[in-house]
């Protein structure tokens, strides 16, 4: 189970360099879009579509699992704190599943989203050009399908009561860089 965990975390940390490697693309590419607009009056065509549609997904929703690995999600336990550790841990556990179910849905409809766009050829007409934005309906089922690969892992590591082996621990914010090696 360790090594399945080992290896889930390196697909996890590499779709997350991914996504943050948008975000820097995004913010260079909004930069030269003002350079370029103000110092030469050309604003650099297609920005807002390439942000919004390529740049914003990939950030948005390949990450996704990456917080799940980190038990990073947000949580409101209003009524599951007063509960016995036990239960909590169960209750836990079982929620996994359930979450399961719901993201392989959510992968499986946007998936035919997706299709049905490629289908089309979905582009979005902006100024004079026409860009194709279809590539970018797969980053939702992509991110999708490995939150329902995360969490049906974590379910089964409840169930079998084995180590992980998912890189969960966060870095704490107060530690030195000495520390984090």
């Amino acid at each position: 189970m360790q090594a399945i965990g080992r290896l889930l975390s390196r697909l996890i940390d590499s779709v997350t360099v991914i996504a943050g490697l948008a975000i820097a693309f995004m913010m260079l590419h909004i930069t030269l879009d003002v350079v370029a607009r103000n110092a030469f009056n050309y604003p650099l065509p297609g920005t807002i579509t390439i942000v919004s549609y390529y740049y914003m997904a990939i950030a948005a929703f390949m990450p996704l699992a990456f917080a799940e690995q980190k038990s990073a999600h947000i949580s409101v336990e209003v009524l599951t704190e007063r509960l016995p550790p036990l239960v909590q841990k169960h209750l836990a556990g079982w929620m996994l599943l359930l979450s399961a179910a719901v993201f392989g849905l959510m992968a499986v409809r946007s998936w035919q989203e997706a299709m049905g766009k490629y289908g089309i050829k979905a582009s979005v007409v902006q100024g004079e050009d026409s860009l194709a934005v279809w590539p970018t309906y797969f980053f939702l089922p992509v991110g999708c399908l490995l939150m329902f690969v995360v969490v049906l892992y974590k379910f089964v590591v409840y169930l079998t009561g084995q180590t992980s082996g998912l890189d969960s621990e966060r870095k704490r914010a107060d530690s030195t860089p000495a520390e984090t090696l």
